[in-house]
């Protein structure tokens, strides 16, 4: 299920899991989305990582926001979500990290599968 990748063209690691996430679910270079999140966080008065930014962002790209019930909080990981999730293209946010979801794989730049999702973004069709 664990895809790496790392878009960064530098491949440096350097907290940037929202840009690289969504330049792979967007299909585009890592440059091009720093630079319109950074737009996107300008016009909003707020950092292009928050969670707000880049929901909006997502949003105008045809991305609709869930939650994930929170019936077991610490047991349900990104490896079940994608288990359950064969289908389909999701942002998945935890506490602390973006993973990109495609089809039951995750990309990232390490195996994050172990991680619990709070939310997810989901491309409509």
């Amino acid at each position: 299920m664990f895809k790496f990748i790392n878009t960064n063209p530098e491949k440096n690691l350097v907290g940037d899991c929202v840009i690289r996430a969504i330049s792979i679910m967007t299909n585009q270079d890592w440059e091009k989305t720093y630079i319109e999140l950074c737009l996107e966080g300008f016009m909003m008065h707020d950092m292009p990582s928050s969670n707000n930014v880049w929901g909006h962002y997502l949003q105008s790209k045809g991305f609709k926001r869930y939650i994930i019930p929170d019936t077991c909080p610490e047991c349900y990981t990104v490896r079940e979500f994608c288990e359950d999730n064969p289908d389909g293209e999701f942002m998945l946010a935890t506490g602390t990290h973006v993973i990109a979801v495609i089809n039951g794989e995750y990309y990232d730049t390490w195996d994050s599968g172990d991680e619990v999702p709070i939310y997810y973004w989901r491309k409509e069709s």
